[in-house]
């Protein structure tokens, strides 16, 4: 990172947070902890962070957020400094800081909420902290402050019998943050002891080897402490111990752990920075530490590693893994690892599905689904997420993660596995979207192949807009198929699925509103109607090939995407009503995205200024809505009072939030 660019960032965050705090009269503390809040979220280090700043004799807090599965307690704490580049924050600061976490955290068990006004956001963080306490698994302490730290590696603690990690977030990780394109910031590991090595020559000026040996305990921690984050760059998730190749290396573990060096192929890593200890002559005999890892090869080693000495009680001190270490350029990261992953994997075959999963696409789609939050379609608060498994075996390694029975119930619970959808379902939603049946037809493999090289040519605008539209397309999809099963077409069915929908959407001009779909999360009865009349016109073109071709070998060319496009059918007037204006563009719906942002504005617009606070008041006092909910209302409302622009995220969820709120009965 350059240091010009460092000051650059660390003036224009003193001077937004200065010229926020000026518009809205709010103190600069509160603007800066909205303004990380915000980011950090975004980035997903966060997840569902409320603010609320309070302070006692020894405690002090700026806010709280509870994980997505309820499991862990992130309580933060602030710091704003309008000269931050000249004054350090210490050690001895940032210890003070968490010692006032963990005080208000024992306030809290202690009753702290009884004497809080309750009308105030600090009592509902204070209930909420305190009920927290008894049911999660862990807790996470931030120190977020735009100075520079001088210590950022901070041991863990515990609480009351819980495990306590602590995080600081200084000027120069949150300008990381900002401007890194990286999946998650940068693990860094040090080692210790140092681990023995050898390093290898090398001519290339953008990366090179190091060979060396690491115990298998240490690896085991790593995964432990950073879990799938580790293997972010890796082709896979753990395939758990089914195949054939993890149940070797289980066995090896149990019964023959000082033969794992000799039998397993070891793991191959990436680092963007090597620190080595080097002997008199200056030469590398050990690596000492590593910035930006990352197991590109070997995950089913190092998970099943984990998992030997959690579930089985295996002794890891005899096991010793051989490592190749390649420390990378991050600007050729993304091209090396790829190569890296495609010719050193030969443990379980791996597919060219699985050598995309690190594009950028793929990686923010993920990003955004996982905090995506699906509408219950029966009217109920169980909100749901739509899992898009970027990884194979991603699905799995979660509800493993849940490592108790009722835990992974609820897993099961936010994300069914009837939501689940991988890299090649999403080609088969979009392709059948854009009309491009005959390629959906070539089976997965190839269709994904071709759906890569579309985006490659026009990548999408990947945002939450996006992804709720393909999971539309999902629903949709699902919805054809399902009416392609009571049609009988058998062992032809995925065919005609793919063949109907296409028709469907190019009868209906693209109009069919996928927005209505994401929100009810579920086809109207007029949409059903007119599948089911569709249906069995476009089966009978499909199942009756030209020129002597079998039903599998004519789905697959243009022609049979002709004839069906010619299929005599038209939009029934049920349906017609509710159709959009507008029709939503074909290639990733990134151009028909200005459009629904248009109408999105005009809806955000049209509620009056003041509706917006007496929202976030009335869902305060009937406990309608969450935290973050009335936050955000509270916020879109002040950003429109000071006439500011509204951003398009948040104009979504406003809008989303309102009508919840509508359905639960506030009344304008």
């Amino acid at each position: 990172m350059a240091e010009q660019d460092l000051s650059e960032y660390a003036r224009s965050l003193v001077a937004d947070v200065q010229a926020t705090s000026e518009a809205e009269g709010s103190m600069h503390q509160d603007v800066f902890t909205a303004r990380v809040l915000y980011d950090l979220e975004q980035a997903g280090v966060l997840e569902n962070p409320f603010g609320a700043y309070h302070s006692g004799r020894g405690f002090e807090v700026s806010g709280y957020g509870l994980s997505a599965d309820e499991t862990a307690l992130d309580l933060f704490v602030t710091e704003f400094d309008v000269e931050p580049l000249d004054r350090k924050a210490t050690k001895a600061q940032m210890d003070a800081a968490f010692r006032r976490l963990l005080a208000f955290a024992r306030r809290c068990r202690e009753g702290l909420a009884q004497y809080i006004d309750e009308s105030s956001d600090v009592h509902d963080m204070c209930v909420a902290v305190d009920k927290a306490l008894s049911e999660v698994a862990r807790v996470r302490l931030l120190f977020l402050t735009n100075r520079i730290c001088t210590a950022s590696v901070v041991p863990p603690t515990e609480f009351d019998g819980l495990p306590v990690s602590r995080e600081v977030w200084d000027v120069a990780r949150l300008h990381r943050n900002e401007t890194s394109g990286s999946l998650a910031e940068p693990i860094l590991v040090e080692f210790d002891p140092p681990l023995p090595c050898v390093l290898t020559p090398s001519d290339e000026a953008d990366h090179s080897v190091v060979l060396g040996v690491i115990p298998g305990s240490t690896l085991a921690d790593l995964y432990e402490v950073h879990w799938t984050r580790l293997l972010e760059l890796n082709v896979r998730s753990y395939l758990q111990a089914k195949g054939g190749v993890n149940r070797g290396i289980r066995e090896t573990i149990r019964k023959t752990p000082g033969r794992f060096l000799a039998y397993n192929n070891g793991i191959t890593a990436t680092a963007t920075e090597v620190e080595f200890v080097r002997d008199a002559e200056g030469r590398p005999t050990h690596v000492n530490s590593v910035q930006g890892l990352q197991i590109v090869n070997g995950g089913q080693t190092t998970a099943s590693l984990y998992y030997a000495r959690a579930r089985d009680r295996a002794d890891l001190s005899a096991v010793q893994v051989q490592m190749k270490l390649t420390k990378v350029a991050p600007e050729r990261l993304s091209d090396i690892v790829k190569k890296i992953s495609e010719y050193s994997n030969t443990q379980n075959r791996v597919t060219q599905v699985d050598f995309s999963s690190n594009d950028a696409f793929h990686v923010d789609v993920q990003r955004y689904t996982r905090s995506l939050w699906a509408p219950a379609p029966d009217g109920s608060s169980q909100e749901t997420h739509w899992f898009y498994e970027r990884a194979r075996g991603q699905y799995t390694d979660e509800l493993t993660k849940a490592a108790t029975a009722p835990r992974q119930q609820k897993f099961k619970r936010v994300n069914p596995l009837k939501q689940k959808f991988t890299k090649t379902d999403l080609a088969k939603y979009v392709h059948s979207w854009e009309q491009l049946p005959h390629l959906v037809s070539r089976a997965a493999q190839k269709n994904f192949v071709e759906f890569t090289l579309r985006v490659t040519e026009e990548p999408p605008e990947v945002d939450t807009q996006y992804c709720r539209r393909v999971i539309a397309m999902a629903i949709l999809f699902k919805a054809v198929d399902r009416v392609a099963a009571r049609h009988e077409a058998a062992s032809h069915k995925s065919h005609v699925t793919t063949y109907t929908m296409a028709r469907l959407v190019l009868a209906a001009d693209r109009r069919i509103d996928l927005d209505r779909i994401w929100q009810e999360q579920r086809i109207t009865p007029a949409l059903e109607e007119a599948i089911d009349s569709l249906c069995p016109l476009v089966m009978k073109a499909v199942l009756t090939p030209l020129r002597g071709n079998n039903v599998g070998e004519w789905a697959k060319k243009g022609e049979c995407w002709d004839m069906v496009s010619r299929v005599q059918w038209k939009v029934p007037g049920e349906l017609e009503a509710e159709l959009r204006v507008t029709p939503l563009h074909a290639s990733g719906l990134s151009a028909g995205s200005d459009v629904v942002a248009e109408g999105t504005e005009v809806e955000l617009l049209a509620v009056p200024v003041e509706e917006w606070s007496a929202i976030a008041r009335w869902a305060k006092e009937t406990h309608s809505l969450s935290p973050w909910q009335r936050q955000l209302l509270q916020q879109v409302g002040r950003r429109l009072e000071l006439d500011e622009t509204v951003p398009a995220h948040q104009a979504s969820q406003a809008v989303q939030t309102r009508s919840k709120a509508l359905e639960f009965g506030f009344r304008p």
